[in-house]
């Protein structure tokens, strides 16, 4: 398994609070502020567009490339995938200066994502300093919507290239321009958003340049036996996980076929209450037992960078999950799927579940067995050409890294739009 870096803000040359100053020094003087919003709990976003900002950043130009983070965890995270490009970008902490922001954090904080939103507020005359901001959420969409600027430009690197239909919500359309992994991601937009195809470019995926390579195998995949990932989604009314995670958990206990590698949404044990807004749920996470965690066949990790690199997706030997765009990471090597329809939706001609052609779907636990089983036995010959399918669909791939490919395209915004 891919190890984070043990890199630190001390030994990147940063305190805490400060902007870099030797990316500030290089770029002085230059015209277009080029700005990458991470503005999340966690760092999971940040493999989806800090990639288009290092190629920037290896670029000489008329930019100055400034990534803005708003907690130190990311910040880290940043620093540590910037490496040796460091020098050529600025740092920028995005804080609460308002007292009343800070008092509704903790107020609702621990329920809702309160810290999130209130940043746009706080630091207005950041964004209003920039030309362009790429962004891998819709949130910032408040900076348009209730605080009215229009400028920034707003550029969506979007996290995932998944089917699930909040993707491809009306809201897409608000932005300036948006960077597409590939064709089902502009048709969707375009088909269902309402997105202008002008304002579109096909990119790739970033993403995979920033994980390349194979994963180092877990101790515990020395016995053998196949290993399973089972990766549900964090949205209450979708995900497997809060109806039948723990029957989950369980049939692998009392199993000596498979291992089990259990890495959820990074977010879906960020908080004991989930609360999701595309359909409005609450729901209580709960917590996982210790012999789970003791089982020497069970690796589980609920958070950490190897949730974030494609280190699961790239050893496991059988997927199974329910929502989840990793799927699709998963399937740049055509593996045997399993996926659990827990709310019994009727999916078949639902292009927010393509995802469930690529294997079996089952909606109780006593078929998992004969589903992993069926998705082993048919995967060459049935579903195999239907994951390849289904991946070339979602991703367009080049000899040119995708990051480079999005870099030139938000240079094209810059030199035509500003």
């Amino acid at each position: 398994m891919n190890k984070p870096d043990q890199t630190s803000l001390v030994v990147a040359g940063l305190e805490p609070g400060a902007t870099s100053k030797r990316g500030a020094a290089r770029v002085a003087g230059r015209s277009r502020r080029i700005g990458f919003l991470f503005n999340h709990d966690q760092i999971h976003q940040i493999a989806h567009s800090l990639p288009i900002a290092l190629a920037l950043a290896a670029q000489d130009g008329a930019f100055e490339v400034i990534i803005a983070s708003t907690n130190a965890t990311m910040r880290q995270e940043i620093v540590r995938l910037a490496g040796s490009l460091l020098d050529r970008i600025t740092l920028v902490d995005l804080n609460m200066t308002s007292a009343v922001s800070r008092s509704l954090v903790t107020i609702f904080g621990k329920a809702l994502p309160a810290h999130k939103i209130l940043i746009y507020r706080d630091n207005l005359e950041f964004f209003r300093s920039l030309d362009i901001l790429v962004v891998s959420e819709r949130t910032s969409l408040l900076l348009k919507t209730r605080y009215g600027l229009d400028r920034p430009l707003m550029v969506l690197a979007d996290h995932g290239a998944g089917d699930r239909a909040i993707g491809f919500g009306r809201k897409a359309a608000l932005f300036d321009h948006i960077l597409a992994a590939g064709p089902k991601i502009r048709d969707r937009l375009v088909r269902d958003a309402g997105v202008d195809p002008a304002r579109l470019t096909i990119t790739g995926y970033p993403k995979f340049d920033a994980c390349p390579g194979d994963a180092v195998p877990l101790p515990m995949q020395s016995n053998g036996k196949p290993t399973v990932l089972y990766n549900p989604h964090v949205s209450p009314h979708l995900s497997s996980w809060f109806g039948m995670g723990a029957r989950v958990l369980e049939h692998f206990l009392n199993s000596d076929r498979y291992n089990l590698i259990f890495a959820p949404h990074m977010m879906l044990f960020q908080r004991a209450v989930t609360v999701t807004i595309d359909k409005l749920r609450v729901a209580r996470t709960g917590s996982i037992a210790p012999r789970y965690r003791e089982a020497a066949h069970f690796h589980i990790d609920t958070g950490s960078v190897a949730s974030t690199d494609m280190s699961y997706v790239r050893m496991a030997d059988i997927y199974l999950g329910d929502v989840s765009s990793q799927v699709y990471e998963f399937l740049k090597k055509p593996r045997p799927c399993v996926f659990i329809n827990a709310h019994r939706c009727a999916w078949e001609e639902d292009p927010n579940f393509a995802h469930w052609q690529a294997g079996p779907v089952i909606e109780t636990i006593d078929r998992l067995d004969a589903a992993l089983d069926q998705a082993i036995r048919d995967h060459d010959v049935l579903y195999r050409p239907i994951q390849e399918q289904l991946f070339g669909y979602t991703f367009d791939l080049a000899a040119e890294p995708s990051a480079q490919r999005a870099a030139r395209a938000i240079l094209k915004i810059a030199s035509t739009q500003i």
